[in-house]
């Protein structure tokens, strides 16, 4: 049977991002992980966040590079706070768009990364897709 464009109910309220709740976003999730706060960098993300990175298997945590809940996420980035405690990041730019925020920043070893961030009505990752320059 066709499924309806009509019948589709999103899961969250769809809308745009404003620049705004980007910015403020962005140096709240980077200064987060600047000062090790893993408390504070935990409070961007949903209880069911889904996190895809390649770091995953790299780190040993797991060998999918997926996790899916806001307590494994806990336990990876306490593995890579360990694994690398001289973490500094820094922001170049941010992009907006639908209930989504990329953050493109200098990641650790100062590595490239851009990181898609889907968010909940309320602000949190439910869905954070991490990309990297080889």
């Amino acid at each position: 049977m066709e499924r309806l464009f009509t019948d589709y109910q999103p899961l969250i309220e769809r809308k745009i991002m404003t620049n705004e709740t980007a910015q403020e976003f962005a140096q709240k999730w980077i200064d987060s992980w600047n000062n090790h706060d893993l408390d504070v960098i935990m409070e961007h993300y949903s209880e069911g966040v889904e996190f895809y990175s390649p770091f995953i298997p790299q780190l040993k945590f797991n060998d999918t590079g997926v996790i899916t809940n806001k307590e494994e996420l806990r336990k990876y980035f306490k593995i890579g706070l360990d694994a690398y405690p001289d973490l500094h990041f820094v922001l170049h730019n941010y992009y907006t768009g639908i209930n989504t925020v990329v953050l493109h920043y200098n990641s650790v070893k100062g590595r490239v990364a851009a990181e898609v961030f889907e968010l909940d009505e309320s602000g949190k990752a439910v869905k954070v897709y991490c990309n990297y320059s080889g």
